[in-house]
């Protein structure tokens, strides 16, 4: 019972670490990233549906990204969702067959914002790995009577150190995305 509270909560603060680095890849830097433009909806005949799904993305120079859709009628609604993307300031340009996305220089002041947005985004994975953690602790507390003090005890020293790796690992990858940003 309390292994598979354990294995539950560090199968969530996984989780949680990967959607944290998958964020972070979503904040560009000074290069174009496919990345960046996987989390773009594109409206497809009425329904969102992900860049990703709709074209192939091929990263030809460090600041170009050519987009080309699997069907051509979607090249309007994939040159608008881009525009209407925040944070991305890409400059879009349609020859009909392919997408042409141009990434701007990025200025010390932009930097620093994003630099500020993946920190408000490390601060959000790691109340996710907090939460998980509460939540464990609190599914050990309801076994107190069943298993007794002492395994509960060593459970939640076991629980505050995956909850310690997880966000130390949040740390790693903040602290690796902010020397991307700021390097020029």
């Amino acid at each position: 019972m309390i292994s598979d509270v354990l294995a539950e909560a560090k199968e969530k603060m996984t989780r949680a670490v990967e959607v944290a680095k998958d964020d972070f890849a979503t904040v560009r830097t000074g290069r174009a990233n496919p990345a960046l433009f996987q989390k773009i909806m594109v409206d497809y005949y009425g329904t969102p549906t992900p860049l990703g799904q709709l074209a192939g993305l091929q990263n030809p120079e460090a600041r170009t990204l050519v987009i080309t859709p699997y069907d051509k009628s979607a090249l309007k609604e994939i040159e608008k969702a881009i525009v209407n993307f925040p944070n991305l300031g890409a400059n879009p340009s349609n020859d009909g067959n392919i997408v042409r996305v141009t990434m701007p220089e990025l200025t010390e002041e932009r930097r620093k914002e994003y630099v500020k947005l993946v920190r408000a985004k490390g601060e959000d994975a790691k109340i996710a790995i907090r939460n998980v953690r509460r939540k464990a602790k609190d599914d050990l507390d309801a076994l107190l009577k069943e298993v007794g003090e002492d395994d509960v005890a060593r459970a939640e020293k076991e629980l505050d150190t995956l909850t310690k790796n997880h966000v130390d690992q949040i740390d790693v990858a903040l602290k690796h995305k902010e020397a991307e940003l700021l390097e020029v």
